[in-house]
């Protein structure tokens, strides 16, 4: 491995697209057009220059990534051609995180899978260009594809083969960008590129691929468009694929930073690796391939992909050198086979094959259970097993078959509730109470500590924190993966002389355990978001069948003759409807998939029965606690424990520590409460009661003078932030709740006077309503009046009185208006920045303030908040 500074420019671009939309028959087009092919292949001639494996020819889709090099003037790119078709959604995504641009195909407008890839897309922040396909065959026009992709996709989609409204179009997608063309009347192509590269700009641009229409003028945009980035002098690589050529290993990787040459060590050694972990190999051979042939090179420069020989412990995702490994896959299968092979096989040594399999598909999952006898894998649906089957058969010469697949149930938790774990046999002793709190659905599972390292030593704290993360948790209903749960370290305790590191591993998960038992679970299942194209007069069957999966249907719409129906329906029941529709459609209906999250089970009640879980017999996923007495270890059930704690500390016969802060705490509470009565915990109390009511008049007289005022236009706030969107999705009272906390806190500290607007969402009389909270006042605008008109009507009355006026929001058009009015425009993005800012000082001075005077300060700041 070297340090170098890159002197070729590379560009790594991936393709990505939903089935049957063209993307590979346009990557065909692109290194034709560019001169890397002498000849154009086609996908229906079996020809396709990437489609290289058999299976992809016999099918026509592509299933395994590939890639192909062109040159664009002074740039080498790296075309990543991905697969289109939802079971293969998996191997797409594992490409992301290489890329430098992706280019998204589009054909018959917005597919399930399209949304689906868009959301990846941003996720993993991959710069886009969008190519409508096939504009030769009948379908929406430009300005109607521009529209839906806005609506659909992003606002910033722009259409980039219009050169009179290109300039204004761009303008509006970010406050820099408007800035320049007011200044200049146009934008230069940097500038374009700068938007691109920031994802404020989706260039839009339209063609046949097949006929070779547009693939040339979009080539020249890409080439005028893109920028290639510049890379550190240390090395690093990122993972993405495994593969094998015969008995060779292949890691494929982007080169991320300095160089990788022949026979260079690579190890995965970084500051948190554990010894035990650690592994050296050296790359044996580097290939950089283009299609099914590659050339051996010595060298691989910074952002060039390439193809390792000689390692053997590498991983999809795995980040070398300076590189942290990526984040978990957000696609996860949602089916489970068991595999059936003819009775004369060696079911060890067959397992012992197949893992090169899972090396390669991670998300394969296969499992081998030594006393059933028998095999498992995760699969995302037909396509992919019927694919997995083929492979087994040619490359290891298995003839396998599936059994029928199951489900694979999650569960979640609907309140907020503390686990409490405690290991003390004898020699032994760790104690651990969890906050376990419900997230919003794909959340996932989130670790955090509020212990003080008072209490628990920092060691410790991140030893728990290990072990949380280390294991799968199991549900209580049926023993299910738990999922959309932030797990919180409140306390710990641990024993100078007898605690192991182990003993906080059973402590941890008894603490999750108990911490369940106690809960209110709710069973999820996994959905399918669908799009069904059929005719008219097939509509009524299939919302009928749809009713019956106990799926839901968006409002249809209608066109020359067909109709299109999209919704969501559970996995368990879509089964093979794909076969159904084309049977009562003789074949006119198109029926597309893509996951579409897990959600609360449908016949959750049935399903528990039918499984029959009991989790106070799950030796392996105890709840309950072990505790000594008389040299000897015992086990207390999990709903005595807090009994049983309470005994313990009443027949302590130690004696009483000496006096710290906790105590002082304790003693505090307790005057005050003689002094003013109980205090009533409201730590998880999202109910806030307003200071004062009045009308905008009122509030415009009552303000006090400041050197600026705000106006934040609160539900565009609310979907430009990631967070908080997700949170409406499940409770827009709570995404409302969280925001105006989270601006009480700014506008304490900033001193400012800060005005937050809201549609009339919650006025039932129709009548505009404004609030004051927390120093900040709160607008329910009128009915009919919506949050912009609202701003810009205020922003005019206070320019009359103040020289600052700032308005926060993402919606251009608003800008526009209000920089009309005088007014400062705070796009949403960089209005998050500040707000962060903000509260991060504010944690700061009070965390300082805390330290200053520990002994009093927590405690009466608690009454504070409690009161």
């Amino acid at each position: 491995m070297n340090r170098s500074v890159c002197t070729t420019n590379f560009l790594t671009i991936g393709m990505l697209a939903h089935v049957d939309a063209g993307k590979t028959t346009l990557s065909e087009g692109m290194l034709y057009t560019a001169g890397a092919l002498r000849s154009l292949g086609r996908v229906d001639h079996q020809s396709a220059f990437l489609d290289t494996h058999c299976l992809e020819k016999e099918r026509g889709i592509t299933i395994f990534s590939k890639q192909a090099i062109m040159e664009l003037g002074n740039t080498r790119i790296t075309l990543l051609d991905t697969p289109g078709h939802v079971d293969f959604s998996a191997e797409t995504e594992r490409t992301l995180q290489v890329l430098d641009y992706a280019i998204l195909v589009i054909s018959g407008g917005i597919q399930a899978h399209t949304r689906t890839l868009w959301q990846l897309l941003e996720r993993h922040g991959v710069p886009v260009f969008i190519f409508v396909n096939k504009t030769d065959l009948p379908g929406p026009d430009k300005s109607e594809m521009i529209f839906t992709l806005r609506e659909q996709l992003h606002e910033g989609c722009v259409d980039f083969t219009d050169s009179e409204e290109l300039y204004e179009s761009a303008a509006m997608c970010s406050e820099s960008l408007m800035e320049a063309f007011l200044e200049n009347g146009s934008l230069s192509d940097d500038q374009l590129a700068g938007g691109i590269l920031s994802r404020h700009i989706f260039p839009v641009f339209f063609g046949a691929a097949l006929k070779l229409d547009g693939v040339e003028a979009f080539l020249r945009a890409i080439e005028r468009f893109t920028r290639c980035r510049s890379y550190p002098e240390d090395f690093g690589a990122r993972v993405f694929k495994i593969t094998y050529d015969g008995s060779n290993r292949l890691t494929w990787m982007k080169i991320t930073g300095g160089s990788l040459s022949v026979k260079d060590v690579i190890t995965n050694r970084t500051a948190t690796t554990r010894n035990d972990n650690l592994w050296e190999e050296k790359a044996d051979q580097i290939r950089i391939y283009s299609g099914a042939k590659f050339v051996p090179a010595q060298t691989a420069e910074s952002g060039m992909i390439c193809a390792v020989c000689g390692l053997s412990r590498t991983y999809p995702g795995q980040g070398l050198g300076f590189e942290m490994d990526d984040s978990p896959s957000a696609l996860e299968p949602v089916l489970s086979y068991r595999l059936l092979f003819p009775a004369d096989t060696n079911l060890p040594d067959a397992y012992q094959k197949l893992k090169k399999l899972q090396e390669e598909d991670p998300q394969l999952h296969l499992l081998w259970d030594e006393q059933r006898r028998e095999m498992q894998a995760r699969l995302m649906g037909d396509v992919q097993r019927e694919v997995l089957q083929s492979i087994i058969k040619d490359r290891f010469g298995l003839d396998v078959s599936f059994g029928q697949g199951t489900i694979l149930y999650k569960e979640t938790i609907a309140d907020t509730v503390e686990g409490i774990g405690h290991y003390e046999p004898l020699k032994h002793f760790a104690h651990v109470q969890l906050l376990l709190e419900p997230l919003p659905r794909g959340s996932g599972l989130v670790f955090d500590t509020a212990c003080s390292e008072d209490v628990l030593d920092r060691n410790w704290q991140r030893l728990i924190l290990t072990h949380l993360q280390e294991k799968q948790h199991r549900g209580v209903l049926t023993c299910s993966p738990i999922t959309d749960i932030r797990i919180t370290l409140l306390n710990g305790k641990a024993h100078l002389k007898h605690t192991e590191g182990g003993d906080f591993r059973q402590a941890t998960y008894r603490a999750v355990r108990q911490g369940l038992m106690q809960a209110k679970s709710l069973l999820l299942e996994p959905y399918y978001e669908f799009r069904l194209e059929l005719p008219q007069e097939n509509l009524g069957r299939a919302i009928t069948d749809i009713r019956r999966m106990e799926g839901e249907t968006d409002p249809p719409a209608s066109s020359g003759g067909f109709a299109l129906l999209t919704g969501s329906a559970p996995v368990s029941a879509m089964g093979d409807y794909a076969r159904e529709v084309a049977a009562y459609t003789r074949g006119l209906g198109r029926f597309s998939l893509s996951p579409g999250g897990y959600r609360p089970c449908h016949n959750a009640e049935e399903v528990i029965a039918r499984l029959g879980y009991d989790p106070e017999t799950d030796t392996e996923n105890s709840p309950d606690s072990v505790f000594c007495s008389h040299g000897a270890g015992f086990v207390v059930k999990w709903n005595e424990l807090i009994p049983h704690l309470e005994r313990q500390e009443a027949s302590d016969p130690r004696p009483a520590p000496s006096k710290k802060t906790g105590d002082t705490d304790a003693e505090l509470m307790a005057i005050y409460e003689r002094t003013y009565g109980p205090v009533k915990d409201r730590t998880f109390l999202l109910r806030r009661r307003p200071e004062q009511t009045m009308d905008t008049a009122a509030m415009l007289k009552r303000m006090d003078p400041a050197e600026s005022y705000l106006l934040v236009d609160g539900y565009n706030i609310i979907f430009a932030w990631d967070d908080l969107r997700a949170m409406a999705r499940e409770s827009i009272s709570l995404a409302r709740e969280t925001l105006i906390r989270l601006l009480v806190n700014y506008q304490g500290f900033k001193k400012c006077n800060l005005i937050l607007v809201f549609d009339a969402y919650k006025v039932s009389s129709g009548e505009e309503k404004v609030e004051k909270s927390g120093g900040i006042y709160i607008v329910y605008t009128r009915e009919a009046e919506i949050a912009d008109v609202y701003i810009e009507r205020v922003t005019e009355q206070l320019k009359k009185e103040t020289g600052l006026v700032r308005v926060a929001t993402s919606d251009g058009l608003e800008q526009l208006i209000v920089l009309g009015r005088g007014a400062l425009r705070v796009p949403a993005r960089a209005f998050r920045e500040e707000v962060d800012r903000a509260c991060g000082e504010l944690n700061e001075l009070m965390e300082a303030m805390r330290k200053e005077n520990r002994g009093t300060y927590s405690i009466w700041q608690t009454l504070k908040d409690n009161s």
